[in-house]
């Protein structure tokens, strides 16, 4: 029988003999999202004993290599979308960041450079906390939301926040500082891998 996901419209054909009864959802190899399974399926009388829930249907995360992968420009617009968001956020909360700091020094200089040193540490802070908090909580951050891609491992697994913070850290860091060679690697490479991608073991995949 052919099995489709309700939410990306994903089709694989799979085995009804081989499902156990106990096997009330599964999880589409390609985006990832459980969903249940049809109430009727027809099974055979003389069919293979059940197996373990958890191989209901092939391992999802042996066809990550295999999804679709996000390309060079559509990776640089959820960037532009990104960098919109969070500089209107990090504005706002470094007005009152400010605010607060000129409060209780009573008065700040113009010229004082632990001010502004302060303003420049949290800047950097915010920016490396929004991209490793959504990246690590869900694979996308609003701007890869709003274009409907998803980073992940390469195994198929979620990336989680340690794996996150490789990437979005150290990973982009060399990324940049490299003339930005390491973004440009996206262009070029057959599975659309940047240094930091291959530095934190990733791949950035259209949902």
């Amino acid at each position: 029988m052919t099995l489709t996901c309700p939410h990306c419209e994903f089709s694989k054909e799979i085995d009804p003999d081989r499902i156990p009864d106990s096997v009330k959802k599964v999880v589409c190899p390609r985006c990832k999202v459980p969903f249940a399974l049809p109430e009727k399926i027809s099974r055979s009388a003389a069919g293979p004993a059940p197996e373990p829930a958890v191989a209901a249907l092939a391992p999802v995360r042996a066809a990550a290599a295999d999804l679709p992968k996000a390309g060079f420009w559509i990776r640089v617009v959820a960037t532009l979308v990104d960098s919109l968001l969070a500089g209107l956020a990090q504005v706002f909360f470094t007005f009152i960041l400010a605010i607060t700091a000129s409060n209780l020094m009573g008065g700040v200089p113009g010229d004082s450079s632990a001010y502004s040193m302060l303003i420049f540490l949290f800047s950097m802070l915010f920016g490396f906390t929004y991209s490793v908090f959504f990246t690590g909580y869900c694979g996308q951050t609003p701007g890869k939301m709003v274009l409907r891609i998803k980073v992940i491992r390469t195994s198929g697994a979620e990336i989680g926040y340690g794996r996150a913070f490789l990437r979005e850290v150290p990973g982009k860091f060399l990324s940049g500082i490299l003339l930005g060679i390491g973004y440009l690697m996206v262009a070029f490479d057959d599975r659309k891998q940047g240094l930091h991608d291959r530095i934190a073991d990733t791949y950035v995949v259209k949902l």
